[in-house]
């Protein structure tokens, strides 16, 4: 016998009709289905999960990668939202696809987790980790260094480090790279750059980046899009590749080249 979780976004009706929907499927198939709706709470659902199935967009998504990351189960994403690069499977096809996993028929994705470490508290990314400037109309100065060597002090909006998997988040909106999210690696982008250099950085996981506020302005550090604290000059923001992944299901062989195009429209010439 299966337990199944399901983490619904709170604010679309739909995505608590699926869960319960999916929810009666499992029992009427000799499984047990949960509801987590505080997600602090998490911890209380060690070893007692098999897998974890968020309904909504991405947003919603990443919230159930965070759960199963910190469970150590697969997740598996239900799409409610407009852009659905993390989710795999449309709601007509719920039972589907759960019927699909309980018989072995599925593929796991393995994808890179940022370690985050903010003014000495730890934080887990699975988009980015952020350092953004606090005043409007000024930039802030930023000094980037990796594998704790200096490598360049930034006069710019900001700077993102992203995973894999946030390759198609802040990150595609600064016209940064798009990584095949299996990659082990992370990508270091500058916001709005007011310098020649402007180039996002490829890096290996393993190559500690830090950030660090020169100069007197403040700035925020965000990690997946929540601000975590406003710093002033000095506050350092250090980030690095975990190895631990977290286990992605997927279905039908759908990959991220397919989703662009299908998002974007993309057409041959």
């Amino acid at each position: 016998m299966a337990r199944v979780a399901f983490l619904a976004h709170s604010g679309i009706d739909e995505a608590a009709t699926i869960a319960r929907r999916g929810g009666d499927w499992l029992s009427d198939h000799g499984h047990t289905a949960l509801t987590i709706t505080d997600t602090s709470e998490v911890d209380s659902y060690v070893g007692s999960i098999d897998l974890l199935v968020g309904l909504g967009g991405d947003g919603t998504m990443l919230r159930a990668m965070e759960v199963a990351y910190t469970l150590g189960i697969p997740v598996m994403g239900v799409n409610l939202g407009r852009l659905g690069y993390l989710t795999e499977v449309d709601p007509s096809g719920l039972e589907a696809a759960l019927e699909r996993f309980l018989d072995g028929r599925y593929d796991i994705e393995e994808r890179m987790v940022l370690e985050v470490n903010i003014e000495g508290k730890q934080h887990m990314a699975m988009n980015e980790a952020v350092l953004e400037k606090v005043q409007p109309g000024h930039t802030v100065l930023v000094s980037a260094y990796i594998a704790e060597k200096h490598f360049l002090t930034y006069a710019a909006d900001g700077i993102v480090i992203c995973s894999a998997t946030g390759s198609t988040a802040y990150n595609l909106s600064l016209r940064g790279p798009i990584l095949s999210p299996r990659l082990r690696a992370m990508v270091m982008t500058p916001i709005s750059p007011h310098m020649l250099f402007d180039r996002p950085l490829v890096l290996e996981p393993d190559e500690d980046v830090t950030l660090r506020i020169e100069g007197t302005r403040p700035a925020t550090f965000l990690v997946d899009g929540k601000e975590i604290s406003n710093v002033g000059p000095g506050g350092e923001l250090r980030c690095r590749g975990s190895s631990q992944p977290v286990r992605v299901v997927k279905m039908d062989g759908t990959d991220l080249r397919s989703v662009l195009k299908d998002k974007f429209g993309l057409m041959d010439r």
